[in-house]
């Protein structure tokens, strides 16, 4: 199976952003956690950082916006650079339209949810997706450990699906002690922080989650 690897830069040295972004460039995306303090009890970066990230990563900018109000705000990241969008189902007025939006820019449309969003409320909107990001830690803070109950989500999402290429994102405690776990469940996009820049060699380490996804 494709094993799509994100490291977010939520666990880089903000102080040294390029440097760690070129230490993942062997990565497929770039995770880019956007926290407003509200929906979300941290607060990280915006819109002016995120276009100048875009500008300078060797690699596809994969937003996830823990924000309020993603109506407004989703479609301003895709045409900021953003290869990919997700906004929370939680937080949005109008998830349909949110997600024709991001697509209308162009970009990836995605949704995230929440350990404890039920998974059907996410199923009626896969025609307007190309991703479904489905949060294993509570969102707002790196290095958490998985819930593991959260990957009972997968399996549904991907039969719902059918043919359609969609994708299954996993965010929170993924290492390579749990990635496997993650991938069998129906995972194929794996975000790791704190695994991949906490690692002497971070470009190794995206190569060892690869290798773990396989069971090797």
């Amino acid at each position: 199976m494709a094993a799509r690897i994100a490291p977010s830069i939520l666990s880089a040295d903000f102080a040294n952003l390029e440097r760690d972004i070129s230490r993942v460039a062997n990565a497929d995306l770039l995770h880019v956690d956007v926290m407003d303090g509200h929906f979300v009890p941290n607060l990280t970066l915006g819109l002016p950082v995120v276009r100048r990230i875009a500008q300078v990563s060797p690699l596809p900018l994969d937003v996830h916006l823990m924000i309020e109000d993603p109506d407004h705000w989703a479609p301003l990241y895709a045409e900021a650079g953003a290869a990919s969008v997700t906004f929370h189902l939680e937080a949005a007025r109008d998830p349909v339209q949110v997600a024709r939006d991001i697509r209308a820019s162009p970009a990836r449309a995605a949704v995230a949810i929440k350990p404890a969003t039920p998974v059907d409320a996410v199923i009626e909107l896969l025609p307007e997706l190309d991703m479904v990001l489905v949060m294993t830690v509570e969102p707002g803070f790196g290095g958490q450990e998985l819930i593991g109950a959260a990957l009972d989500k997968l399996a549904p999402l991907r039969a719902a699906a059918g043919d359609r290429p969609l994708w299954l994102q996993v965010d929170g405690g993924i290492s390579r002690a749990t990635i496997g776990a993650a991938a069998a469940a129906g995972a194929d996009t794996f975000v790791a922080g704190s695994a991949v820049f906490s690692a002497a060699d971070p470009a190794a380490e995206i190569e060892a989650l690869r290798r773990a996804v396989l069971g090797d």
